[in-house]
């Protein structure tokens, strides 16, 4: 009997009345930024994002009925005091470093202990919500967060991870934390079941990151900001490069979307935001040309948002888009 016009459910994300039980798509709040290595407070995000969420209208001109996808979210998996706490310890650790000095070891193994425990709780908190046939998404945090996510799904299948980002995040243990938001896709490739990595909107990368891609043994693919804005003025129509992008992409994929690949008007209180970007209707047609594609979106998270109702406003978008898309793509709802 719900009614998607009425005054949405507070408390509630995108004001849905489903709860855990009942529902197809779980989100997963990873409240975590202790490894941000520039601005502070995508931790926060997580719960502006929910609180944003409820006045959105849940129409679409895409897709039919995107209200029906049954959609809940998790408690807190993170407590705000303890990633204060390790955060406290990492900032140390990087003064230490911007100064030239070797960071205390007990400091940094600290970090890493705890950011290895919270990845091991996403990755089990999933894996309960996988075995019992459920969809998964995690909401950001910084971009380290999904990792758990990732393994999790690594264990029941193969896939590719189609990323939206301005940064690479292929650097090994940046600063010495070797679970940093700048080392997620690092990480992510070493897990047996991802088999590729494609990148869309990066902007911001170094050697050391250029030098792990030639010499993978997985395939990375890399789609410049730089090359796609150049490519749009000599013109090349978006629809051509999206069909390039597309057919990197393998049966399974899952979509690691940072906030900061979008343009940064979009999302100015990201954690390194990056002058240049993608737009809002230009990364939902790659999305959706993915999906249409025949492609199964197999989970997803978005990540990086700021402490700030603008930020939080468009990252329930981006959220409530992908879910929608993952529901079509699973079968559960269909194009309009």
């Amino acid at each position: 009997m719900y009614d998607p016009s009425q005054v949405g459910k507070k408390g509630s994300i995108f004001g849905l009345p489903y709860n855990l039980e009942e529902s197809d798509l779980v989100l997963l709040p990873v409240h975590l930024d202790v490894t941000v290595s520039y601005g502070q407070g995508t931790s926060k995000a997580p719960d502006l994002i929910l609180d944003e969420s409820s006045q959105l209208d849940l129409s679409l001109r895409s897709i039919s009925n995107p209200w029906a996808l049954k959609m809940a979210m998790f408690d807190r998996i993170v407590a705000g005091i303890q990633n204060e706490i390790h955060r406290g310890r990492a900032i140390n650790v990087i003064d230490a470093l911007e100064a030239g000095r070797e960071p205390e070891k007990d400091q940094l193994a600290f970090v890493n202990d705890f950011c290895k425990s919270t990845h091991d709780r996403i990755a089990e908190v999933a894996q309960s919500f996988l075995e019992l046939g459920k969809m998964v998404g995690v909401i950001g945090g910084d971009h380290s967060s999904p990792l758990g996510l990732m393994r999790a799904l690594a264990k029941q299948q193969d896939f590719g991870i189609l990323q939206i980002d301005a940064h690479m995040d292929l650097r090994k243990a940046y600063e010495g934390f070797k679970f940093s938001h700048a080392s997620i896709m690092y990480n992510a490739m070493q897990e047996n079941g991802i088999t590729s990595l494609t990148q869309v909107g990066i902007r911001d990368f170094c050697e050391e990151e250029e030098n792990f891609i030639s010499t993978c043994d997985k395939p990375i693919h890399v789609f410049y900001d730089e090359d796609i804005y150049r490519q749009h003025l000599e013109g090349k129509p978006w629809k051509k490069q999206v069909e390039e992008i597309v057919k990197t992409l393998p049966e399974n994929v899952y979509i690691s979307f940072d906030m900061d690949g979008l343009d940064p008007s979009l999302c100015p209180n990201t954690g390194t935001p990056v002058a240049g970007g993608l737009q809002f209707n230009q990364t939902i047609y790659l999305l959706e040309e993915v999906v249409k594609s025949g492609k199964k979106i197999i989970g997803f998270d978005v990540c990086e948002a700021g402490n700030d109702p603008w930020d939080a406003n468009v990252a329930a978008r981006v959220i409530y888009r992908i879910a929608t898309l993952v529901g079509v793509s699973r079968g559960l709802l269909s194009f309009d």
